[in-house]
């Protein structure tokens, strides 16, 4: 559904954008990942036309933003979720944005009661929580019932109800045939989600995958406590495999549980625990930005 290609955007001597390109696919929720400073929001800036890139371009189906002839039932976005006027109610604010579109005003109750605004629908924005201007940014973006949502740290604010109604409504979405694009620092919560990831660092691209293929590539490895660490190790070296002494337990790489287990019932070995552990998508993640880090503790 989208494709970016070459995007470039430099600041004075500053490169924020370096030579980008990937794709989205549709059906699908693409999450967005880099550290501070990677060029995350200046990349979704570029993509619906609020920064001009210095090279390259973004297509929806093969057409430019700008040519498109009704972006608001194309692309919704959520860029900032302060993008609305304090003084004016939920409602108010929602039937001012579909007016600017033409998007007739019966989708602002729907859009209301989609997102779980409808007690708040006259309170002033300017009196809303982080969490309940998230869902009301949302809402502005579902007016014109889009094909690809656009959504730059949804998730801030939310409490955990909150996050968990989010992740499933951008399922949803995205099982119904839409295309979600969605940026986060969340790791663990983006991984409960996304089906694929485009992976950032000062600029460049460094990934774009499917999460099974990142995590796929995870060293899967057997954990192992027994009273009888010194014979074991022996066995397991014996075997043909890489064992590492951790403290009071093994860990053995490159093989499964199911390995070990017969060499450790062949040997009558006693354990006190036997399971398998594997990195997580963080893990994964931090290691492929930590070289392009704007700040990193040590």
């Amino acid at each position: 559904m989208i494709t970016v290609t070459a995007l470039t955007k430099r600041y004075g001597n500053s490169l924020a954008v370096d030579d980008m390109t990937f794709g989205v696919a549709a059906g699908r929720v693409t999450g967005f990942v880099g550290p501070n400073g990677a060029g995350k929001s200046t990349t979704m800036r570029m993509m619906v036309g609020l920064t001009h890139p210095g090279a390259g371009d973004v297509r929806y189906s093969g057409v430019h933003y700008r040519d498109l002839k009704d972006p608001a039932r194309i692309v919704g976005a959520v860029l900032d979720a302060r993008c609305m006027h304090p003084g004016r109610t939920a409602r108010n604010h929602l039937r001012a944005t579909a007016a600017l579109s033409g998007i007739p005003f019966r989708r602002v109750g729907e859009v209301l009661a989609e997102v779980g605004l409808e007690p708040a629908a006259n309170k002033r924005a300017g009196k809303f929580s982080l969490g309940m201007r998230q869902r009301l940014a949302l809402a502005s973006a579902l007016l014109g019932e889009p094909q690809v949502l656009l959504l730059d740290e949804p998730s801030n604010g939310l409490d955990p109800d909150g996050i968990r109604w989010l992740r499933d409504y951008l399922k949803d979405f995205a099982r119904r045939g839409g295309t979600v694009f969605v940026s986060s620092h969340l790791i663990s919560e983006l991984s409960m989600f996304a089906d694929d990831l485009v992976v950032i660092g000062a600029g460049r691209l460094l990934a774009a995958e499917s999460v099974a293929a990142i995590t796929g590539r995870n060293d899967v490895g057997v954990l192992v406590r027994t009273l009888q660490l010194v014979e074991l190790e022996a066995l397991l070296a014996a075997h043909g495999l890489a064992v590492e002494n951790v403290v009071d337990r093994l860990v053995v790489h490159g093989t499964t549980r199911d390995v070990v287990s017969q060499i450790v019932f062949d040997n009558s070995i006693r354990l006190l625990e036997l399971s398998e552990t594997s990195r997580s998508l963080e893990d994964s993640l931090l290691d492929m930005t930590r070289s392009s880090a704007e700040f990193a503790s040590t």
